[in-house]
């Protein structure tokens, strides 16, 4: 049994780096960009109004001085004239200064006089504009290769005209449940038996990514069956994810199945609770995780080892992910020889603890929002005492 820092730096030290392709803009959203995007123009690319008012010289802007109105300049339309002394141009929020103008006075803080005329009713404004170039100049990188596209990353790609951004490849992803106890969810289970329900958890964290995914089915608890299975999802899969059959039981043929398969096996436990019996194995540039069978351990296991293993994949390292957040409550155990991950609420800033029994009670996660790490040897956390905490 290795420590987990153990087991997720063998993880990743073996990941390998996917080829690029192009996407879409519209599909770029979830996808990690493999090159550095920079920008083909100024933002803003002209002095633009910050508000709807009206362009003028700052020194024409004194308390209950009156301006004339030479023209109206909406947004996306270029002003025809300059302002001259004692002048103004009604303009639109987003509208070009038009020359000679410095400042935009508000048009709550005018009153007009005439059609063409209008009366300043403040003694100090800010001068409200935009400049050109005070967020980018032209050349300027604006996301780095590594991101995971979010929408404002996606904003900041259309904004400066890259409409198909480069991408890292996503992983393909196979999914194999294991064990004679399982049915598929749309089957009534009989006596001793329980639905699949993990093969549908991890198709969903996959996604989540995103990664290309495929459901190969449920293998029984024979070797000859699970080296088949293995040997088919690796065909077309870059990843192989099975559950169950990882322990020590007399049914447990996952790791040897693995080897059959012509994997090398990297480990096969690690100090975690729960999740102790995870196997991580490797046949070429093809990898296998063996997670155990109760879907707790199945669920943090993804997110502590197979996701930042395939993000790093994509080029795209999260880190550990860790807060320090004070518990609303105390925490406490009686064995503290492995590391320990507790589904938990963080609310208003606060670690809740919730109702939880075991690695089989996935029903804790429906409410949790984040992880409670706990650390070997460490058997408390005291109420507002700080403790480590992943969110999900």
């Amino acid at each position: 049994m290795i420590a987990f820092e153990e087991a997720l730096d063998i993880v990743l030290n073996s990941a390998i780096t996917l080829t690029e392709e192009q996407s879409e803009l519209g599909s770029a959203c979830g996808r990690i960009l493999s090159r550095d995007v920079f920008s083909d123009l100024d933002m803003p690319p002209f002095n633009k109004s910050a508000v709807d008012g009206f362009a003028c010289r700052m020194q024409d802007a004194g308390y209950r001085m009156e301006l004339s109105v030479i023209e109206t300049i909406p947004a996306g339309s270029v002003p025809a004239r300059a302002i001259q002394a004692g002048e103004c141009s009604r303009i639109m929020t987003g509208g070009m200064l038009p020359d000679g103008a410095d400042t935009v006075i508000m048009v709550e803080d005018t009153e007009l006089t005439s059609a063409d005329t209008i009366k300043i009713l403040i003694g100090k404004t800010a001068r409200n504009i935009c400049n050109q170039a005070e967020d980018i100049r032209e050349g300027d990188k604006v996301l780095d290769k590594g991101t995971l596209i979010r929408p404002a990353h996606l904003a900041v790609l259309a904004s400066v005209g890259n409409t198909m951004p480069w991408v890292a490849r996503q992983p393909q992803i196979g999914i194999i449940s294991t064990g004679n106890e399982l049915v598929e969810p749309d089957r009534k289970p009989a006596a001793a038996r329980i639905r699949n329900s993990n093969a549908w958890q991890l198709y969903a964290q996959a996604k989540t990514i995103p990664a290309g995914c495929s459901y190969f089915g449920i293998a029984g608890d024979t070797p000859e069956e699970l080296e088949e299975k293995i040997s088919t999802a690796l065909l077309t899969s870059g990843i192989v994810i099975l559950t169950g059959g990882v322990s020590m039981g007399d049914f447990d043929y996952v790791p040897a199945a693995m080897e059959r398969a012509g994997a090398i096996i990297l480990f096969k436990s690690i100090a975690i609770q729960p999740g102790r019996p995870t196997v991580f194995a490797r046949r070429g540039d093809k990898f296998i995780f063996g997670l155990p069978g109760n879907p707790v351990s199945s669920f943090v296991l993804f997110e502590l080892l197979v996701k930042p293993f395939v993000l790093k994949m994509m080029g795209c390292e999260t880190g550990s992910g860790m807060h320090l957040l004070p518990m609303a409550e105390g925490y406490s155990r009686k064995k503290s020889s492995r590391k320990s991950v507790i589904p938990v609420l963080v609310e208003k800033g606060l670690v809740h603890l919730l109702e939880y029994h075991s690695s089989a009670h996935i029903n804790a996660y429906t409410r949790a929002n984040a992880m409670l790490i706990v650390d070997i040897g460490q058997t408390e956390i005291k109420k507002g005492e700080l403790a480590h905490v992943r969110l999900l």
